[in-house]
């Protein structure tokens, strides 16, 4: 993630600077690992070649580099560089920052403003932005860490440009820590499979592998080499297994959930205690559990959702290791249960549904009446109350007339859906019986 840092010009023997800090870039050239931004043809190398600099939102990982990257734009832009974050700022900090950036716009230059977690600022707050972008007071750029699509504004999104940070690879990691070493004038202590365990600790942190390389140095005795096992006792930390924010860990969730969709609990319990192992977060093993029931399992087995919602629950009062027995539990269930997907597949075609006659009004005899006009124009008129029908079943039409009954759910001939379908059978039965579609 930190592949961002760049060349500086080395210095010999140790600095109170830390690393990161010494080896920040000075230009967007010198940026390492975000090329697909910062390099000859990058998004960023082009935007300021173009002399048009717009508001952005830079989404990736802690440690890629979103804040130096920002600082350098204001540099190579020559805009005046404010930096706030949304964990420390409040209303009264962003109307002080927008009135210092209204009287450099009367004096003729522009303000980058960085705000760090951005999606940590509420909806409110965020809506603030809109005039002073709007206005050309400000240039915005947002970091966060999570997916804009989701944690910001559609207003605010559709006003900035959302440039993706890439994770470091093994190879980005590498360079900076041979420019480390450069800077240090001196190599790292470590053997070759302990250099190889440092790089996966890093986790594609760029940061993260400066700190290490640190520790390290400050650790070494002279001429001392540590292996892999030293390595992990000097930093008390374990190198993972794969890298939580690449393809490793989808993979392996991936093949938990065809597990668990496969009815194998054998392999399940495999991907689960591997992951586990790996430093996974067990609640987020537990929310795809949930998932795993309502998408594989559903209405086959009620229970299913029910017990790894528990699971869930019952790891974050136990915490580890006890806690981590619940989820093999549940994991177990789902694998065993049996499995459909009607409901998932129903869901998604009324979705779909949903989007295309979103227009259309309910039938007027199931809305309510609670006006006298709304009586005159034949709201509730006709509806006939289930409860007082036979077998508590009227039969009547719920689709708005111009859409007519459409069939979304269909369950199979499995577990407790085969209870389902005969109900539904049963009720479709009684419909044609009384004169219903």
């Amino acid at each position: 993630m930190a592949d961002l840092f760049g060349a500086d010009e080395p210095v010999k023997g140790r600095s109170a600077a830390p690393l990161a800090d010494r080896l920040r870039p000075k230009t967007l050239a010198e940026v390492v690992g975000q090329e697909h931004l910062t390099g000859e043809d990058g998004a960023l190398t082009r935007l300021i070649r173009s002399g048009s600099l717009g508001s952005m939102v830079f989404w990736g990982p802690p440690g890629t580099g979103k804040t130096t990257v920002a600082r350098l734009l204001a540099g190579e832009t020559k805009l005046a560089f404010e930096q706030i974050s949304a964990i420390f700022s409040g209303v009264a900090d962003l109307k002080k920052v927008f009135e210092a950036a209204k009287l450099r716009r009367q004096n003729g230059r522009q303000t980058l403003l960085f705000v760090d977690e951005i999606h940590r600022f509420n909806r409110a707050q965020q809506d603030g932005f809109l005039p002073v972008m709007e206005d050309g007071t400000i240039v915005l750029v947002g970091a966060t860490t999570e997916n804009p699509s989701f944690e910001l504004n559609a207003a605010l999104l559709s006003r900035a440009r959302v440039l993706v940070f890439h994770t470091l690879g093994e190879e980005s990691l590498e360079k900076l820590l041979s420019r480390a070493e450069e800077v240090e004038g001196m190599p790292l202590p470590l053997d070759e499979e302990a250099r190889a365990v440092l790089l996966r600790m890093a986790d594609g942190d760029g940061r993260a592998a400066l700190t290490l390389a640190e520790e390290i140095w400050r650790a070494a005795k002279p001429g001392e080499v540590f292996d892999a096992e030293a390595l992990q006792h000097i930093v008390q930390r374990r190198a993972p297994i794969y890298d939580k924010g690449q393809d490793g860990h989808y993979n392996l969730i991936s093949a938990l959930h065809k597990s668990v969709r496969g009815s194998d609990p054998d392999a399940a319990l495999y991907y689960l205690a591997r992951m586990l192992d790996a430093g996974e977060n067990p609640l987020y093993l537990g929310r795809r559990l949930v998932r795993m029931a309502t998408e594989d399992i559903g209405l086959a087995d009620p229970q299913a959702l029910v017990i790894a919602n528990a699971a869930k629950d019952a790891y974050d009062y136990l915490g580890s290791p006890e806690g981590e027995l619940a989820l093999a539990e549940a994991t177990v269930y789902l694998a065993t249960a049996p499995k459909s997907n009607a409901v998932y597949t129903a869901f998604k075609a009324a979705a779909r549904a949903a989007k295309e006659h979103g227009s259309l009004l309910p039938p007027k005899h199931i809305l309510n009446a609670p006006t006298k006009l709304m009586k005159e124009e034949d709201y509730a008129a006709g509806y006939l109350y289930d409860h007082d029908q036979p077998e508590a079943f009227s039969g009547q039409d719920y689709f708005p007339e111009k859409m007519g009954r459409r069939t979304f759910y269909d369950p199979p001939e499995r577990g407790f859906e085969r209870e389902i379908r005969k109900r539904l059978d049963y009720w479709a039965k009684i419909r044609r019986e009384r004169g219903g579609s």
